[in-house]
């Protein structure tokens, strides 16, 4: 786990492959789009709140979800996959809840030119989310299936992000390297990705963010 100061104690990151993140602060637990084919969840802490950027079953994964979920567990959700009971809170883009506080937005998450053999887009706009966490003043921005997109240059300072980039769903290496530019976190994850060059991403990064695959 890699340890980050926050204004609300030590965040604790984990990357757990394909787009699953778990985060541990003040002793709570918090996991994003947990996903049992890149990770075995069982024996994992219990869930505190769980972030599901949209329906997809990479990301909205039941079988992952009966291992760390409990009757306390929070969900905050896109709209696509809805209120599946009272634990869960569903935000469209735009919108924003608090968790122990901890402000969840969700924000922006499509695709402008990536489309499936029929011509649909993968990931269309309005229907699944990305996530910005504020930790009372650290920020961090959990992208989802997304390319770069106008509203990333509305987002708010980000300390630390999480792109995606694999083809045909997401961003090619030019794409990433282009949104991580606009956004300008302080710490980059490239996430949900199949291949990755860690040095030619590197390589043309803004020398301000630091890659920390």
């Amino acid at each position: 786990m890699k340890t980050f100061d926050t204004p609300m104690g030590k965040l604790r990151v984990e990357v757990l492959g394909h787009a699953s993140v778990r985060f541990d602060i003040d002793g709570k637990v918090i996991y994003a789009d947990p996903y049992s084919e890149v990770c075995s969840f069982k024996g994992f802490p219990p869930a505190d709140l769980i972030l599901i950027t949209h329906n997809h079953y990479d990301h909205y994964d039941e079988k992952a979800l009966c291992e760390i979920e409990t009757p306390d567990t929070t969900f905050v959700a896109s709209q696509n996959v809805g209120p599946v009971d009272d634990r869960y809170i569903v935000l469209a883009n735009d919108q924003f809840c608090t968790w122990e506080g901890i402000q969840v937005m969700a924000v922006e998450s499509y695709n402008v030119n990536r489309r499936n053999p029929s011509g649909e887009l993968f990931h269309p706009r309005g229907v699944g989310n990305g996530y910005v966490l504020d930790f009372d003043g650290f920020k961090v921005y959990l992208a989802g299936d997304t390319e770069p997109i106008p509203e990333m240059q509305e987002l708010p300072k980000i300390d630390l992000a999480f792109l995606p980039k694999n083809l045909p769903y997401t961003m090619t290496d030019e794409e990433f390297i282009k949104a991580a530019n606009l956004i300008k976190p302080r710490y980059l994850y490239a996430y949900h990705y199949f291949e990755i060059d860690v040095p030619a991403l590197r390589a043309k990064l803004d020398p301000s963010i630091e890659l920390l695959n």
